[in-house]
């Protein structure tokens, strides 16, 4: 059954992409905006439990000026569950964006990520030749470097206050009556993501939910709560922490941070710190919300065209 979108934005394009990991082949879902040859790449990558379809607003601002593709990682929306769960982890959510990148042949790329699409792009970016700044000259043949990157509400140090918090309800097995029950139930996981309208809380959850039989169920693999348990562990011993901030200081492109201000996943001391790796930094807070910006407000829309398209 199709829910009929209380936005009114136009359909994007969907397309799959065969990916690789050790447990085998699966396929990742992704959708695409703008005119489907245009080499001026945006690429926005959704959070823990949502899907691409989180950046249907941005993506028709976008679209002006862009191809803006937004894929669903593997386990969540239209693509595929993986076989063994522990491959749902950062290295394979790369491997596969490597896989889309080389696909889409971009001549100039940039990247939004809410959350753990912030670490993806952050993981991508901060590799040898993975950014670089803006116009720079690049190898014919290889994947062209991330020049703008935008980290939704996540840096390279996540506080274990906001783990915790997705642990209470990542993986559940939830069912509802009726869509009504399902935005309910998001209204409740997600007010985090501050104040919205009624038709704003029907958009973020008409893709996260999909029909099965007379009941609707949320719409990813409720495996993927193991890897949130791994990365609890690993916060813990600040091992993952290490390794995602000298992806961050090696990070060559200009770089963005929208932040909720009453976040309990990006700490403001950490941000404080990513001023000091990275001087040119840009640093954007909105007032009444925790994690993560929803990207669905004129005001945090307008903040990441403002990142991709700097005046001239």
């Amino acid at each position: 059954m199709t829910i009929d979108s209380p936005i009114s934005v136009p359909e994007p394009r969907r397309h799959q992409v065969a990916c690789m990991s050790p447990a085998g082949v699966h396929r990742m879902s992704w959708h695409e905006w703008g005119e489907a040859d245009n080499p001026r790449v945006v690429v926005c990558v959704h959070g823990l439990t949502r899907n691409g379809r989180d950046f249907d607003a941005l993506a028709a601002e976008l679209a002006v000026d862009f191809r803006v593709v937004c894929p669903d990682v593997v386990g969540r929306g239209q693509s595929d569950w993986l076989t063994e769960p522990a491959w749902y982890a950062i290295p394979q959510y790369v491997s596969d964006m490597v896989t889309l990148l080389a696909r889409l042949q971009a001549k100039e790329l940039h990247w939004v990520g809410t959350s753990m699409g912030g670490l993806i792009g952050l993981t991508l970016a901060g590799m040898p030749g993975g950014s670089a700044a803006p116009g720079a000259e690049w190898q014919e043949g290889a994947l062209p470097p991330i020049t703008r990157l935008v980290l939704n509400d996540i840096g390279p140090e996540i506080m274990p206050q906001g783990l915790s918090r997705l642990g209470n309800y990542v993986g559940l097995p939830m069912e509802f009556a009726s869509f009504d029950e399902a935005v309910a139930y998001t209204r409740k996981v997600a007010a985090e993501f501050g104040p919205h309208t009624d038709d704003q809380w029907r958009a973020l959850t008409q893709h996260t939910v999909r029909k099965r039989g007379d009941r609707y169920v949320l719409h990813y693999d409720p495996a993927i709560a193991q890897t949130l348990a791994a990365q609890q562990q690993a916060a813990n011993q600040e091992a993952g922490a290490q390794v995602m901030w000298r992806c961050f200081t090696d990070l060559q492109c200009e770089v963005t941070v929208l932040r909720g201000e009453q976040s309990d996943i990006l700490g403001s001391a950490t941000v404080e710190r990513m001023r000091e790796l990275q001087p040119s930094l840009t640093v954007h807070e909105f007032a009444g919300v925790g994690h993560a910006p929803s990207l669905l407000q004129d005001d945090q829309i307008s903040r990441v065209r403002e990142a991709l398209c700097p005046p001239r």
